[in-house]
């Protein structure tokens, strides 16, 4: 018999028939006459009810029905008379495809902290909760998608391996196929990576960016979606070695342009999880922030406030608020700043503009005062910065002049260079840290609990 997903075992037309309903056991109760069954398949958050009639089955064969045990039930269909589930279904048959130790699996009781399922991780989708944020995680991945395509972007595939550094932190994982404990050398002793499989230093990308501006500058308007590096020994809930970034790039888009679609863009996925995944939203708003959805709809529902950097400073300053990062021009703003100004001042989003040049990457076009730089940050509540991004410095002098200001090696730029060179554009583009925005949307407050398999330093089990 066809299995019939749990998700949508609830929908009218099936009450009275027979179905085949396949999942894991979240709990089992009751007496010498009937045992209950909570089935779960990960398809909802929402568990289906089994009823099992013990004039049908022996205790030997419930035996086995434990919680986290894998079970095939077929059996009727019928309107349930118990509190918190309307429908429920009349076991007649069962199979079971897999059992678990009751003394050994973990996962036996409810309310596990996120500290104790992070160490579980291997098993933690399976609980409700994790369930919710990968099912949210899902849905807003498609979102992404559908709202670029819909919007003539062509999706780019950038390279993971690069011998370049975008953002100029260093902090990067290094790719190398030369033996570890007899690298080869040359003459002054350094490492020679003539002899490594790409002839020269390589690394994990921390961003699709640069090579972002070059399908930019042929097709128009392109986004990557794809995994990204940082080599930072951070043990912080808002970092990670290894996350997803979505980094549209746009050729003749100014800043002005570049602000509208960040903009657009972040409540279009906000709005497609809240028409897509209610149940999920409402569960996590339920146990861990009562106020998530009055959040996500105040962002959804409110312009954003467009502000310079050098007025969000002023404003700072004159709040008389006593921050741990003291506040001065040419800082480079902590969260505790970004959050005052959404969360106490504006009480809206912010997109903070025009930072000074020498806290932003050498990439970003510079303003007429010579001092600041057409960048642009879409600052949340809870959050802080959620977008960065800028205009292009499309100016092949400008350009070549603020490379050789920050000693950038011009052997791994000369490529990007060319762009500027051969039919040169305005162009913008931002990027997005996928979990930042899966955080917010679920109102978890840990980037480890948003990623099905977090990589953080000492941690990269499987």
């Amino acid at each position: 018999m066809k299995r019939t997903k749990i998700v949508d075992i609830f929908a009218p037309e099936h009450i009275g028939s027979e179905v085949c309903v396949k999942g894991w056991v979240r709990t089992r109760r009751g007496n010498k006459n009937v045992q209950f069954v909570a089935l779960n398949d990960g398809s909802t958050v929402r568990n289906l009810q089994v009823v099992f009639d013990l004039t049908k089955f022996s205790d030997e064969q419930l035996k086995p029905v434990t919680t986290g045990s894998s079970i095939c039930v077929i059996g009727k269909l019928v309107e349930s008379m118990g509190k918190g589930q309307t429908c429920e279904v009349q076991a007649d048959s069962l199979e079971i495809y897999g059992t678990a130790d009751p003394n050994e699996y973990p996962l036996q009781k409810k309310g596990h902290t996120l500290e104790f399922l992070r160490e579980k991780a291997h098993l933690r989708p399976r609980t409700a909760t994790f369930g919710a944020i990968l099912r949210i995680r899902s849905a807003l991945a498609f979102a992404i998608h559908k709202f670029f395509q819909e919007k003539g972007f062509f999706y780019l595939h950038t390279p993971l391996i690069t011998g370049s550094d975008c953002e100029g932190a260093g902090a990067m994982f290094q790719v190398t196929t030369l033996p570890l404990d007899k690298l080869p050398k040359t003459d002054d002793g350094s490492i020679d990576y003539s002899k490594d499989f790409f002839g020269k230093p390589t690394a994990l990308t921390v961003s699709g960016q640069l090579e972002g501006e070059l399908g930019a500058t042929a097709l128009g308007a392109i986004y990557t979606f794809g995994p990204t590096f940082r080599a930072e020994n951070s043990n912080t809930p808002r970092h990670l070695a290894e996350f997803w970034m979505i980094e549209p790039e746009m050729a003749f888009y100014d800043i002005t342009d570049n602000m509208d679609l960040a903009e657009e863009f972040v409540k279009y996925c906000i709005g497609y999880a809240l028409d897509n995944c209610r149940d999920d939203i409402n569960f996590l708003m339920e146990h861990f922030d009562a106020k998530l959805v009055e959040r996500l709809e105040f962002v959804l529902h409110n312009d954003f406030v467009r502000l310079p950097y050098t007025e969000g400073i002023e404003i700072l300053k004159a709040s008389g608020k006593k921050f741990e990062f003291p506040v001065e021009w040419g800082v480079d703003l902590q969260s505790e700043h970004e959050r005052f100004l959404v969360e106490e001042h504006f009480k809206r989003p912010v997109i903070l503009t025009d930072y000074p040049k020498e806290i932003k990457a050498f990439y970003m076009k510079q303003n007429d005062d010579g001092r600041t730089v057409r960048a642009m940050d879409v600052l949340f509540p809870m959050i802080g910065e959620i977008i960065g991004g800028s205009e292009r410095e499309a100016d092949y002098d400008k350009l070549l002049a603020r490379i050789e200001e920050l000693n950038i090696p011009m052997k791994d730029m000369w490529w990007y260079l060319d762009t500027r060179r051969f039919g040169t554009v305005p162009h913008s583009g931002f990027g997005l840290g996928f979990e930042r925005l899966v955080l917010f949307v679920t109102g978890m407050t840990n980037i480890r609990d948003v990623i099905p398999f977090p990589r953080t330093p000492n941690n990269a089990e499987f």
